[in-house]
Protein backbone atom coordinates (compact mmCIF):
# COMPACT_ATOMS: atom_id res chain seq x y z
CA UNK A 1 0.00 0.00 0.00
CA UNK A 2 1.77 2.95 -1.52
CA UNK A 3 1.87 5.71 2.14
CA UNK A 4 3.88 8.39 2.85
CA UNK A 5 4.92 7.16 6.33
CA UNK A 6 7.34 9.49 7.02
CA UNK A 7 4.77 12.39 7.57
CA UNK A 8 3.62 10.53 10.66
CA UNK A 9 6.92 11.33 12.79
CA UNK A 10 7.64 8.67 16.27
CA UNK A 11 7.44 10.39 19.45
CA UNK A 12 10.37 9.23 20.83
CA UNK A 13 12.49 12.32 21.70
CA UNK A 14 15.00 11.15 24.77
CA UNK A 15 16.02 14.92 25.37
CA UNK A 16 12.54 15.98 25.52
CA UNK A 17 11.48 12.96 27.57
CA UNK A 18 14.18 13.71 30.38
CA UNK A 19 13.26 17.50 30.51
CA UNK A 20 9.84 16.19 30.97
CA UNK A 21 10.66 13.70 33.59
CA UNK A 22 12.86 16.19 35.32
CA UNK A 23 9.82 18.96 35.35
CA UNK A 24 7.90 16.18 37.33
CA UNK A 25 10.34 15.51 39.64
CA UNK A 26 10.30 18.86 40.79
CA UNK A 27 6.73 19.85 40.52
CA UNK A 28 5.60 16.24 42.94
CA UNK A 29 8.77 17.02 45.19
CA UNK A 30 6.79 18.24 48.11
CA UNK A 31 2.99 17.06 46.67
CA UNK A 32 4.34 13.31 46.90
CA UNK A 33 4.41 11.13 43.53
CA UNK A 34 1.38 10.93 41.33
CA UNK A 35 1.64 7.35 40.16
CA UNK A 36 0.26 7.12 37.00
CA UNK A 37 -0.49 10.31 35.67
CA UNK A 38 3.74 11.29 35.41
CA UNK A 39 3.64 8.41 32.58
CA UNK A 40 0.70 9.84 31.12
CA UNK A 41 2.13 13.67 31.29
CA UNK A 42 5.45 12.42 29.54
CA UNK A 43 3.42 11.03 26.62
CA UNK A 44 1.40 13.86 26.14
CA UNK A 45 4.34 16.36 26.24
CA UNK A 46 5.85 13.70 23.26
CA UNK A 47 2.70 13.70 21.79
CA UNK A 48 2.59 17.55 21.35
CA UNK A 49 6.84 17.79 21.11
CA UNK A 50 6.71 20.11 24.12
CA UNK A 51 6.95 20.80 27.66
CA UNK A 52 3.71 22.29 27.59
CA UNK A 53 1.18 20.22 26.26
CA UNK A 54 -2.34 21.95 25.40
CA UNK A 55 -5.57 20.33 24.25
CA UNK A 56 -8.35 21.88 23.52
CA UNK A 57 -11.96 21.07 21.66
CA UNK A 58 -11.80 17.45 22.41
CA UNK A 59 -14.39 15.05 19.74
CA UNK A 60 -15.81 12.05 20.79
CA UNK A 61 -16.62 10.40 17.56
CA UNK A 62 -18.63 7.38 17.70
CA UNK A 63 -18.44 5.27 14.16
CA UNK A 64 -21.62 3.54 13.46
CA UNK A 65 -22.19 0.74 10.60
CA UNK A 66 -24.28 -1.83 9.85
CA UNK A 67 -22.58 -5.72 10.05
CA UNK A 68 -23.74 -8.72 7.03
CA UNK A 69 -23.34 -11.10 10.09
CA UNK A 70 -26.21 -9.50 12.17
CA UNK A 71 -28.40 -12.05 9.68
CA UNK A 72 -26.49 -14.90 11.73
CA UNK A 73 -28.41 -14.42 14.83
CA UNK A 74 -25.42 -11.34 15.75
CA UNK A 75 -26.65 -8.50 17.52
CA UNK A 76 -25.78 -5.64 20.24
CA UNK A 77 -26.21 -6.65 23.67
CA UNK A 78 -29.39 -4.75 25.05
CA UNK A 79 -31.42 -5.88 21.45
CA UNK A 80 -31.21 -2.31 20.04
CA UNK A 81 -30.35 -1.75 16.26
CA UNK A 82 -27.35 0.38 15.09
CA UNK A 83 -29.83 2.83 13.97
CA UNK A 84 -31.16 3.20 17.26
CA UNK A 85 -28.49 3.57 19.41
CA UNK A 86 -26.88 6.00 17.01
CA UNK A 87 -29.98 8.20 17.33
CA UNK A 88 -29.99 7.69 21.62
CA UNK A 89 -26.47 9.21 20.77
CA UNK A 90 -27.72 11.87 18.96
CA UNK A 91 -30.17 12.81 21.45
CA UNK A 92 -27.75 12.65 24.65
CA UNK A 93 -29.50 9.91 26.01
CA UNK A 94 -26.67 7.52 26.55
CA UNK A 95 -24.30 7.91 29.32
CA UNK A 96 -21.11 8.61 26.91
CA UNK A 97 -22.97 11.26 25.30
CA UNK A 98 -24.11 12.58 28.82
CA UNK A 99 -20.64 12.43 30.41
CA UNK A 100 -19.31 13.98 27.29
CA UNK A 101 -21.10 17.03 27.49
CA UNK A 102 -20.36 16.86 30.81
CA UNK A 103 -17.08 17.29 30.68
CA UNK A 104 -16.92 19.82 27.80
CA UNK A 105 -16.48 17.42 25.06
CA UNK A 106 -17.98 17.99 21.35
CA UNK A 107 -19.99 14.54 20.65
CA UNK A 108 -20.15 13.38 16.26
CA UNK A 109 -22.18 10.58 15.37
CA UNK A 110 -20.58 9.05 11.75
CA UNK A 111 -22.91 7.02 9.61
CA UNK A 112 -20.08 4.97 7.73
CA UNK A 113 -22.77 2.22 6.97
CA UNK A 114 -26.16 1.98 9.04
CA UNK A 115 -28.28 -0.05 6.63
CA UNK A 116 -31.78 1.77 7.84
CA UNK A 117 -31.69 5.89 6.66
CA UNK A 118 -31.38 8.81 9.27
CA UNK A 119 -32.64 11.68 8.49
CA UNK A 120 -30.54 14.74 8.65
CA UNK A 121 -29.69 16.24 12.13
CA UNK A 122 -27.07 18.25 14.32
CA UNK A 123 -24.28 16.26 15.37
CA UNK A 124 -24.63 13.66 12.52
CA UNK A 125 -22.08 13.10 9.75
CA UNK A 126 -23.68 11.34 6.84
CA UNK A 127 -20.68 9.39 5.06
CA UNK A 128 -22.44 6.21 4.26
CA UNK A 129 -19.90 3.90 2.09
CA UNK A 130 -23.22 1.62 1.72
CA UNK A 131 -26.34 0.22 3.39
CA UNK A 132 -23.79 -2.22 5.64
CA UNK A 133 -21.57 -4.36 4.80
CA UNK A 134 -22.37 -8.03 3.25
CA UNK A 135 -21.78 -11.00 5.09
CA UNK A 136 -18.12 -12.20 5.54
CA UNK A 137 -19.50 -16.16 5.50
CA UNK A 138 -20.67 -15.68 2.33
CA UNK A 139 -18.03 -13.38 0.35
CA UNK A 140 -15.76 -10.17 1.83
CA UNK A 141 -17.21 -8.13 3.66
CA UNK A 142 -16.41 -5.20 1.60
CA UNK A 143 -14.49 -4.67 -1.86
CA UNK A 144 -11.21 -3.59 -1.14
CA UNK A 145 -12.52 -0.23 -3.04
CA UNK A 146 -14.97 0.27 -0.78
CA UNK A 147 -12.32 -0.42 2.70
CA UNK A 148 -9.95 2.53 0.61
CA UNK A 149 -13.16 4.70 0.17
CA UNK A 150 -14.04 4.86 3.92
CA UNK A 151 -9.98 5.47 4.67
CA UNK A 152 -10.39 8.32 2.72
CA UNK A 153 -13.60 9.38 4.46
CA UNK A 154 -11.89 9.22 7.78
CA UNK A 155 -8.77 11.12 6.60
CA UNK A 156 -11.61 14.05 5.50
CA UNK A 157 -13.31 13.91 9.01
CA UNK A 158 -10.28 14.01 10.79
CA UNK A 159 -8.55 16.68 8.61
CA UNK A 160 -11.65 19.02 9.28
CA UNK A 161 -11.78 18.82 13.39
CA UNK A 162 -11.58 21.52 15.59
CA UNK A 163 -9.36 20.61 18.01
CA UNK A 164 -6.43 18.33 18.88
CA UNK A 165 -8.36 15.67 20.48
CA UNK A 166 -10.14 12.51 19.21
CA UNK A 167 -11.57 10.53 20.94
CA UNK A 168 -12.79 6.89 18.88
CA UNK A 169 -15.32 4.42 19.28
CA UNK A 170 -17.11 1.90 17.21
CA UNK A 171 -20.74 1.44 17.43
CA UNK A 172 -23.23 -1.19 15.28
CA UNK A 173 -24.47 -4.69 15.43
CA UNK A 174 -21.67 -6.97 14.62
CA UNK A 175 -18.97 -4.89 15.38
CA UNK A 176 -17.46 -6.38 18.17
CA UNK A 177 -16.95 -9.75 16.02
CA UNK A 178 -15.78 -8.15 12.84
CA UNK A 179 -13.12 -6.50 14.88
CA UNK A 180 -12.25 -9.72 16.68
CA UNK A 181 -12.04 -11.21 12.76
CA UNK A 182 -9.70 -8.98 11.86
CA UNK A 183 -7.23 -8.87 15.06
CA UNK A 184 -7.31 -12.51 14.78
CA UNK A 185 -6.14 -12.58 11.35
CA UNK A 186 -3.69 -10.26 11.78
CA UNK A 187 -2.17 -10.91 14.92
CA UNK A 188 -2.60 -14.93 13.53
CA UNK A 189 -4.36 -15.23 16.94
CA UNK A 190 -7.83 -17.40 17.76
CA UNK A 191 -10.65 -15.72 17.57
CA UNK A 192 -12.00 -17.11 20.50
CA UNK A 193 -8.73 -15.18 22.46
CA UNK A 194 -11.49 -11.86 21.42
CA UNK A 195 -14.52 -13.24 21.90
CA UNK A 196 -15.01 -14.35 25.57
CA UNK A 197 -16.23 -12.34 27.61
CA UNK A 198 -15.18 -13.82 30.97
CA UNK A 199 -15.72 -17.07 32.50
CA UNK A 200 -19.83 -16.97 32.90
CA UNK A 201 -20.10 -16.33 28.96
CA UNK A 202 -22.95 -18.69 28.40
CA UNK A 203 -21.49 -22.32 26.83
CA UNK A 204 -24.30 -21.87 24.14
CA UNK A 205 -23.51 -18.31 23.42
CA UNK A 206 -20.04 -18.83 22.41
CA UNK A 207 -20.34 -22.27 20.67
CA UNK A 208 -22.93 -20.32 18.33
CA UNK A 209 -20.53 -17.01 17.70
CA UNK A 210 -17.45 -19.92 17.10
CA UNK A 211 -19.70 -21.35 14.82
CA UNK A 212 -20.25 -18.01 12.94
CA UNK A 213 -16.78 -16.64 13.13
CA UNK A 214 -15.01 -19.59 12.33
CA UNK A 215 -17.18 -19.73 8.94
CA UNK A 216 -16.02 -16.74 7.98
CA UNK A 217 -12.00 -17.61 9.06
CA UNK A 218 -12.43 -20.57 6.66
CA UNK A 219 -14.05 -18.39 3.54
CA UNK A 220 -10.73 -15.90 3.46
CA UNK A 221 -8.34 -18.22 4.91
CA UNK A 222 -5.82 -16.80 2.26
CA UNK A 223 -6.05 -13.01 3.05
CA UNK A 224 -3.26 -11.88 5.11
CA UNK A 225 -2.38 -8.16 3.68
CA UNK A 226 -3.85 -5.41 6.05
CA UNK A 227 -6.48 -3.54 4.01
CA UNK A 228 -7.49 -7.16 2.63
CA UNK A 229 -8.21 -8.41 5.51
CA UNK A 230 -10.34 -5.22 6.23
CA UNK A 231 -11.90 -5.94 3.76
CA UNK A 232 -12.59 -9.42 4.37
CA UNK A 233 -13.86 -9.13 7.78
CA UNK A 234 -14.20 -5.82 8.72
CA UNK A 235 -17.05 -3.11 8.70
CA UNK A 236 -17.36 0.69 7.62
CA UNK A 237 -16.65 1.83 10.68
CA UNK A 238 -13.25 0.48 11.16
CA UNK A 239 -12.19 1.42 7.58
CA UNK A 240 -13.15 5.44 8.66
CA UNK A 241 -11.73 4.98 11.71
CA UNK A 242 -8.56 3.43 10.57
CA UNK A 243 -8.25 6.80 8.31
CA UNK A 244 -9.24 9.36 11.11
CA UNK A 245 -6.43 8.10 13.12
CA UNK A 246 -3.69 8.21 10.45
CA UNK A 247 -4.70 11.80 9.85
CA UNK A 248 -4.62 12.48 13.85
CA UNK A 249 -1.25 11.12 14.46
CA UNK A 250 -0.02 13.03 11.29
CA UNK A 251 -1.07 16.41 13.01
CA UNK A 252 0.65 15.24 16.45
CA UNK A 253 -2.79 14.50 17.96
CA UNK A 254 -4.20 12.50 21.02
CA UNK A 255 -6.10 9.48 19.87
CA UNK A 256 -8.56 8.28 22.49
CA UNK A 257 -9.25 4.36 21.95
CA UNK A 258 -12.45 2.87 23.06
CA UNK A 259 -13.40 -0.55 22.74
CA UNK A 260 -12.43 -3.63 20.31
CA UNK A 261 -13.54 -2.01 17.73
CA UNK A 262 -11.13 1.16 17.82
CA UNK A 263 -8.48 -1.44 18.77
CA UNK A 264 -8.59 -3.16 15.54
CA UNK A 265 -9.07 -0.02 13.29
CA UNK A 266 -6.08 0.93 15.53
CA UNK A 267 -4.26 -2.12 14.69
CA UNK A 268 -4.90 -1.89 10.88
CA UNK A 269 -3.31 1.53 10.73
CA UNK A 270 -0.48 0.80 12.59
CA UNK A 271 0.49 -2.01 9.89
CA UNK A 272 0.08 1.37 7.56
CA UNK A 273 2.34 3.66 9.28
CA UNK A 274 4.00 2.13 12.51
CA UNK A 275 4.24 5.61 14.23
CA UNK A 276 0.34 5.77 14.86
CA UNK A 277 0.43 3.81 17.94
CA UNK A 278 2.45 6.81 19.89
CA UNK A 279 -0.58 8.54 19.64
CA UNK A 280 -2.82 6.61 21.28
CA UNK A 281 -4.33 6.34 24.68
CA UNK A 282 -5.86 3.42 25.70
CA UNK A 283 -8.93 4.39 28.05
CA UNK A 284 -10.51 1.25 29.77
CA UNK A 285 -10.63 -1.95 29.99
CA UNK A 286 -13.73 -3.99 30.67
CA UNK A 287 -15.21 -7.09 32.36
CA UNK A 288 -14.71 -8.75 28.64
CA UNK A 289 -11.65 -10.55 28.63
CA UNK A 290 -11.37 -10.03 24.60
CA UNK A 291 -10.43 -5.99 25.43
CA UNK A 292 -7.66 -7.21 27.53
CA UNK A 293 -6.51 -9.03 25.28
CA UNK A 294 -6.33 -6.39 22.30
CA UNK A 295 -4.36 -4.00 24.74
CA UNK A 296 -1.68 -6.51 25.10
CA UNK A 297 -1.20 -6.24 21.33
CA UNK A 298 -0.22 -3.20 22.00
CA UNK A 299 1.92 -3.32 25.57
CA UNK A 300 -0.62 -1.53 26.86
CA UNK A 301 -2.31 -0.43 30.26
CA UNK A 302 -5.93 1.01 30.29
CA UNK A 303 -6.23 4.32 32.35
CA UNK A 304 -9.48 2.84 34.06
CA UNK A 305 -9.95 -0.27 35.45
CA UNK A 306 -13.81 -0.06 36.05
CA UNK A 307 -15.38 -2.77 35.11
CA UNK A 308 -17.50 -1.40 32.50
CA UNK A 309 -19.43 -3.14 30.29
CA UNK A 310 -20.53 -0.43 27.33
CA UNK A 311 -18.70 -0.20 24.45
CA UNK A 312 -20.20 3.31 23.21
CA UNK A 313 -17.07 5.50 24.01
CA UNK A 314 -17.96 5.65 27.49
CA UNK A 315 -14.73 4.99 28.74
CA UNK A 316 -13.24 7.92 26.86
CA UNK A 317 -15.61 10.13 28.52
CA UNK A 318 -14.53 9.13 31.85
CA UNK A 319 -10.82 9.14 31.01
CA UNK A 320 -10.41 12.90 29.71
CA UNK A 321 -10.69 14.59 33.18
CA UNK A 322 -7.45 12.37 34.12
CA UNK A 323 -5.76 13.47 30.53
CA UNK A 324 -6.33 16.89 31.52
CA UNK A 325 -4.95 16.49 34.89
CA UNK A 326 -2.33 15.27 33.63
CA UNK A 327 -1.08 18.02 30.82
CA UNK A 328 -2.24 20.40 33.75
CA UNK A 329 1.22 18.43 35.81
CA UNK A 330 3.20 20.06 32.75
CA UNK A 331 1.68 23.26 32.46
CA UNK A 332 -0.55 24.69 35.36
CA UNK A 333 1.59 23.42 38.45
CA UNK A 334 4.38 25.57 39.51
CA UNK A 335 7.92 24.55 40.51
CA UNK A 336 8.44 25.16 44.11
CA UNK A 337 11.22 27.57 44.77
CA UNK A 338 14.15 26.37 47.97
CA UNK A 339 13.67 27.27 51.46
CA UNK A 340 10.34 28.91 53.06
CA UNK A 341 7.30 29.53 51.43
CA UNK A 342 5.99 33.20 51.50
CA UNK A 343 2.63 34.93 50.53
CA UNK A 344 2.93 36.54 47.22
CA UNK A 345 1.40 40.35 46.18
CA UNK A 346 -0.41 38.29 43.58
CA UNK A 347 -2.20 36.08 46.03
CA UNK A 348 -3.17 38.86 48.32
CA UNK A 349 -4.78 40.54 44.95
CA UNK A 350 -6.44 37.67 44.00
CA UNK A 351 -8.47 37.64 47.30
CA UNK A 352 -11.21 40.22 48.68
CA UNK A 353 -11.21 41.69 52.54
CA UNK A 354 -12.75 38.21 53.51
CA UNK A 355 -9.94 36.28 51.93
CA UNK A 356 -12.33 35.14 48.91
CA UNK A 357 -10.75 34.32 45.69
CA UNK A 358 -11.69 36.47 42.56
CA UNK A 359 -12.28 35.26 39.74
CA UNK A 360 -10.57 35.85 36.70
CA UNK A 361 -12.05 34.45 33.06
CA UNK A 362 -9.96 33.27 30.49
CA UNK A 363 -9.47 30.86 27.73
CA UNK A 364 -6.84 28.72 26.51
CA UNK A 365 -6.22 28.19 22.37
CA UNK A 366 -3.98 26.82 20.52
CA UNK A 367 -3.32 26.72 16.32
CA UNK A 368 -4.53 24.02 14.22
CA UNK A 369 -3.36 22.94 11.35
CA UNK A 370 -4.35 21.25 8.10
CA UNK A 371 -2.39 17.83 7.94
CA UNK A 372 -1.54 17.68 4.56
CA UNK A 373 -1.18 13.88 4.90
CA UNK A 374 -0.04 12.06 1.49
CA UNK A 375 -0.79 8.98 0.23
CA UNK A 376 -2.62 6.64 -2.63
CA UNK A 377 -5.91 8.57 -1.21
Amino acid sequence: MSIHQSLISPTANPELERALRQRLERRCAIAGRLGELEPLAVRLGLIQSTLTPKFRDPTLVLFAADHGLAVDGIALPNGRTTREQALLALQHRLPATVFARSQGMHVTVVDCGIAEPLSPQQRLLARKIAHGTRNSRAGPAMTLEQAHAGVRVGMEISDNLAGNVIACAGLGQGSLEAAALVLSRLMDMPVQDFIVSGPDMPHEDLAHLMLVLQGAQARHREVQEPMAVLAAFGGFELAVMVGAMLVAASKRQLILVDGLPACAALKVASMIAPPVTDYAVFCRSTTHRGLDEALALFHAAALLELGMECGDGTGATVAWPLIRCAAALLTEVQDIPDGPVHSRPSDLRETGSGGTPSTHPGALTTGAGRSGFGSKY
